[in-house]
């Protein structure tokens, strides 16, 4: 039988228990308000870090890459802007990037000032878009030496399956190979099943030339007629044997497309295979490095991107970085205040601001360094023009 001090021990433990209970609870309920009120406010303890950058003037972006996924020169994109005649208002959707063109998020709506003929627009709102993309996908597929045709289809059904595997259901996309003849593979309506089934069939290129500056001017006029946010993907090495049309012929229809040309360059993953066969391989003495280069000014004047993979084992950074810089825009929309002629242009200039201060904003990565932004907006749209959906002349950076 337990003793009657062991049941006064055990009923003061309890009674501990107990009371350690009620102390919890009480702590909880005088917790709970402060909690609810953290939240009603947007906070966790990350947020809260972004919301005190935000009272100093500042925003946070993650770390990125300290360098361009992309070679050479980034071309100038285009903006988008609309005009609504009935009401007046102004849709304009642009891009925000830091020095290596990568896309800066994180900017708050109270962070935009628009400016429309120098009068700054009070009624702007914000929002970011993620829009479904079209893309015409162009392979080179063919060439003189028969010997490298084999690696050639494997690196262009490598490079072609992973771009698939970036795409969403909203996406479209239509295949071309190309050798001494483009050829069309697929079309805008098949089902991603379907065109993974392309690049598993493709086989080995037969010995054929090579005619690059033919099927890009061919692509170009495919893409004309497609609406929306598009772009052609050229996956070559830049090559052309027999082309009809020059390289300035092909140069003028990507500058005159209105679609930009992003490329992924086989010249790093090819170039050490054809070098391989020295003075006797029928590509021997191409230029490599003017042939890259000419791929990087094909991407340039249609306002894409051009990539130089070491080897296309891996391309989902390249991938992202594409899709990024296609997909993603900020959208500002506004009633224009200006009562001028629907025919003259006129001016639109957006800057980033404190929004406490009025004064520049300043935004910082992870590791606290400043980066500095860069606007890609157009100077000016008419909008006569701009009612139709249409793209007027000009886009221009406003670096930060």
């Amino acid at each position: 039988m337990m003793s009657a001090w062991a049941q006064v021990k055990r009923l003061k433990i309890s009674e501990n228990k107990v009371l350690k209970v009620v102390v919890l609870l009480t702590l909880l309920l005088m917790a709970a308000p402060a909690a609810v009120q953290n939240l009603r406010a947007g906070g966790s303890g990350d947020n809260d870090q972004c919301g005190e950058a935000s009272n100093k003037g500042q925003i946070q972006i993650p770390n990125r890459r300290p360098t361009p996924l992309f070679e050479g020169k980034e071309g100038k994109q285009k903006t988008e802007i609309h005009f609504d005649l009935a009401t007046r208002m102004v849709t304009v959707k642009l891009l925000v990037q830091d020095p290596n063109g990568y896309f800066i998020p994180n900017i708050r709506r109270d962070n935009f000032a628009v400016y429309e003929n120098n009068i700054r627009q009070h009624n702007a709102t914000v929002e970011i878009e993620h829009a479904p993309v079209t893309l015409g996908l162009l392979l080179e597929f063919g060439g003189r030496a028969q010997a490298l045709n084999r690696s050639l289809g494997t690196e262009v059904a490598r490079a072609g399956r992973q771009l698939l595997d970036e795409l969403g259901r909203g996406d479209k996309v239509a295949i071309w190979r190309y050798s001494d003849k483009v050829e069309k593979l697929a079309d805008f309506a098949q089902g991603h099943e379907t065109l993974d089934r392309v690049f598993q069939d493709l086989g080995t290129p037969e010995f054929s030339e090579t005619n690059l500056y033919d099927a890009l001017i061919y692509v170009v006029e495919q893409m004309r007629s497609v609406q929306g946010r598009k772009a052609i993907v050229l996956i070559s090495s830049g090559v052309d044997t027999f082309s009809k049309s020059k390289y300035d012929d092909a140069l003028r229809a990507a500058r005159d497309a209105g679609t930009p040309i992003y490329v992924v360059s086989l010249v790093p993953a090819l170039r050490s295979l054809i070098e391989a066969y020295g003075s006797a391989g029928p590509l021997a003495r191409v230029d490599w490095n003017a042939a890259n280069r000419g791929l990087e000014e094909i991407a340039r004047v249609s306002g894409g991107r051009a990539y130089s993979p070491a080897s296309t084992i891996d391309l989902f950074s390249m991938y992202d970085d594409m899709m990024e810089n296609l997909r993603v825009r900020y959208v500002i929309t506004y009633q224009s205040s200006s009562g001028l002629d629907l025919n003259s242009p006129r001016t639109v200039r957006v800057e980033l601001v404190d929004s406490k201060t009025g004064g520049p904003l300043q935004i910082t990565d992870e590791s606290g360094r400043t980066i500095p932004a860069r606007i890609v907006v157009q100077d000016s749209y008419v909008p006569s023009a701009a009612s139709g959906g249409e793209l007027t002349s000009g886009s221009s950076s406003f670096s930060k």
